[in-house]
């Protein structure tokens, strides 16, 4: 089985500023709630957890994971989706002037501008990932329970892969902070 979880809350989603690849760490309520998702989730075992290396995925893979013998293994393709310089922009999703605003509301007619990532570009990582380390996992052995703690576009990559989701709806994927989906 796989299973996605997004990273708990930080002081820049609390503002709602736009973090990408900025490494912020969790705050208090963050930490509490992948804790809680914890006690939440106790029964399931997990055999190996993949993250993304910046800290607020580190940090609730290692809170979410405390007490178990699971692996976790840090992999950059993990990374949330680089916004360039708009990450730490705020309003980016009420204000149709900030190039960013698109990617939120009509993400099939995103085109980044300076050094921001392309949907494309994300895409590759996320499907190259699954490709090369998830699904060779899953054949093998169906049963093996595999972990990945991420971020909201990132995540909403891998399981509109998954799900086969067109781009017009790839937020329809999102999930809530510390959010634990099961997939395949």
């Amino acid at each position: 089985m796989l299973y996605i979880m997004r990273h708990g809350k930080t002081q820049w989603n609390k503002e709602q500023k736009l973090q990408g690849q900025i490494d912020i760490p969790l705050i208090e309520e963050g930490r509490q709630a992948a804790i809680t998702a914890r006690e939440k989730n106790k029964d399931l075992h997990f055999d190996v957890c993949y993250a993304s290396p910046l800290l607020r995925a580190k940090e609730t893979a290692e809170l979410f994971l405390e007490g178990t013998d699971t692996p976790i293994i840090y992999d950059d393709r993990l990374k949330e989706m680089s916004f360039g310089e708009y990450e730490g922009s705020l309003g980016y999703f009420d204000d149709p002037k900030n190039p960013v605003n698109v990617l939120f509301v009509r993400p099939e007619a995103y085109v980044p501008t300076g050094s921001a990532e392309s949907l494309e570009k994300l895409s590759e990582r996320s499907k190259s990932f699954l490709d090369e380390i998830v699904y060779p996992q899953v054949k093998e052995d169906p049963h093996k329970n595999i972990l990945i703690v991420a971020h909201g576009a990132l995540g909403c990559s891998l399981i509109s892969h998954i799900k086969k989701t067109p781009l017009e709806h790839f937020w329809d994927n999102l999930i809530g902070n510390c959010e634990l989906v099961r997939l395949l």
